[in-house]
This record gives structure tokens, C-alpha cells and sequence, in this order.
């Protein structure tokens, strides 16, 4: 019964106070999950599960659970761009993923996050691959991806389900018939989409001085700023974020991210590849 009082008591703390819960983790060195400062939660990839999809990936890191779909249509190019296609990713934090989250429209957390994915994913794809009859027909890859269960650093999880979902898509092929220049689709071959880049992005917190590496849904409000690296699969830097007040040493803060993301990412690029 003393410990069942303990967890009770630990609880109500933590909801009460926060911020002083977690600093008196991190005096001791470790977070309230178990982790070290620099510890990665686990990750699962899963593909091709949703066979309504063109293609679809499932991914777990840690407690929070993103799946994604990937659905191709036609469409006419801009009259400005006539030899690319379209790439519209687009991420939903529905109120059944967590209580923060209210039923209606989409959150600003979420159009701010589905433009952060669309700056990445933009170097993912060539739009010129899409390309099925340029100025008249292209392809648009509509990328949908839907937070099950949030428990933080969604951005993470979104970006390797929607890469691993375009690795996993295969369109149809395309045949244009001759005597009236219709467009009509192969129900037998299918394309695999033409991947240029492959990002996978790390993100870090910074509460007070300790930098955390993948942060909870816990920790992420009490952070003085979070840090995103994204790397290719040539560990080239594709794009860093920061959301929040500049650091003193923002540099070396930078700079140690960085080196800790490229190991982070050998791991992760054997889940998708």
C-alpha cells in the first residue's frame, strides 16, 4: 500500500508542479521515463498495412503512434509548372490522440507541423517524376498522416511515416491511348516513386542547460527550446528548426545535436530501408 501512496502522491506532484518534478529528475541525471539525457525512445516501421492506399506506413516511437497514407490522383499542372506534379502532405492531431487536442478544425500545432513536413519532403521527391503528359496531366501524391496516440515529438514520427509510406507507394501505370490521348491506368504494372532523398529528422529539448534527446509529451511544454536535425542518408544536413528563445553557446548546442543525430540515424535508416 506505501508504494500504490508513493505513485499517488509522485502523480499529483507531477500534475501540480511540473516543472519542478522534472528538475529534480535531472539533478539526478536521468528523466522521468528512465532514460538518459541522451536516450532515444524505441521505434517500429511497419508498411503497406492500409491496402486502400497507394502506399502507407505505420510508425511507433515510443508511446506516440503516427499512420500514414499516401493516395495518387490527377490532376493538370500550374500553368507556371508545367513539367511538375504535386506533393500535399498534410498531418492530423485528432482529440482522440490526446486530451490537448479539440474535436474541430485543425490545430495551429498542426498546420505549423504539416508546413515543417512540406519544406522537408519537398527534397524527397523529384515533382518532375510526376510528370504523366507535361502541361496536361500529373500526378498529385496527397500524403495523409493521422496521430493515433501522441506522447510527443510528433514531428519525428510524422516525417519517417510519411518517408517510409513514399518509399513503400507504387502507382499505377499510366497509358495514354493513342487515338483520343486519354489517359487511362494499367491494372496490372505498377511504378515505384523515384526517391531522391531520404530525411529523417532528431529532435532535441532544452530544459534549463540539459539537452534531451526525443522528447515526451511530458517534457515538451516545460522546454526552453527544441532543436530538429534532419539528415539525409549521406548524413548531410537537409534542414535544422528551432522553436524557441536563441541559447547562450547556440553553436556548440547546434553542434552537439548534430553529432548525435547522425548516430541516432544509422539506426533509424535500417527501420525504412
Amino acid at each position: 500500500m506505501a508504494s500504490d501512496d508513493d505513485a499517488l502522491k509522485a502523480a499529483v506532484f507531477q500534475r501540480l508542479h511540473p516543472r519542478t518534478y522534472l528538475d529534480r529528475f535531472v539533478a539526478e541525471k536521468y528523466r522521468p521515463d528512465g532514460r538518459q539525457f541522451d536516450g532515444w525512445r524505441d521505434v517500429s516501421v511497419n508498411v503497406g498495412s492500409i491496402s486502400t492506399a497507394d502506399g502507407s506506413a505505420l510508425v511507433r516511437l515510443g508511446e506516440t503512434t503516427i499512420v500514414c497514407g499516401v493516395k495518387a490522383e490527377f490532376a493538370e499542372p500550374e500553368l507556371d509548372a508545367p513539367d511538375a506534379g504535386f506533393l500535399v502532405p498534410n498531418v492530423d492531431l485528432p482529440a482522440l490522440c490526446s486530451p490537448k487536442f479539440k474535436p474541430g478544425p485543425p490545430s495551429d500545432e498542426a498546420q505549423v507541423l504539416s508546413d515543417r513536413l512540406n519544406e522537408v519532403l519537398s527534397t524527397t521527391i523529384p515533382l518532375s517524376s510526376l510528370v504523366i503528359k507535361p502541361g496536361k496531366l500529373v500526378w498529385v501524391l496527397y500524403v495523409d498522416a493521422t496521430c493515433i496516440n501522441y506522447d510527443g515529438n510528433v514531428f519525428d514520427a510524422a516525417l519517417l511515416a510519411m518517408v517510409a509510406a513514399l518509399r513503400n507507394t507504387k502507382l499505377p501505370k499510366p497509358i495514354i491511348r493513342e487515338n483520343d490521348e486519354h489517359v487511362v491506368c494499367s491494372r496490372t504494372e505498377t511504378i515505384p516513386l523515384q526517391i531522391a532523398k531520404t530525411p529523417i529528422s532528431m529532435s532535441f529539448g532544452v530544459f534549463d542547460t540539459t539537452l534531451l534527446a526525443d522528447p515526451t509529451a511530458f517534457e515538451e511544454p516545460l522546454l526552453d527550446t527544441t532543436i530538429s536535425v534532419v539528415l539525409d542518408e549521406q548524413n548531410s544536413l537537409v534542414a535544422v528548426s528551432q522553436l524557441g528563445p536563441g541559447l547562450p553557446g547556440d553553436e556548440d548546442v547546434l553542434s552537439t545535436c548534430i553529432s548525435a543525430a547522425k548516430q541516432r540515424r544509422v539506426s533509424l535508416e535500417k527501420q525504412i530501408l
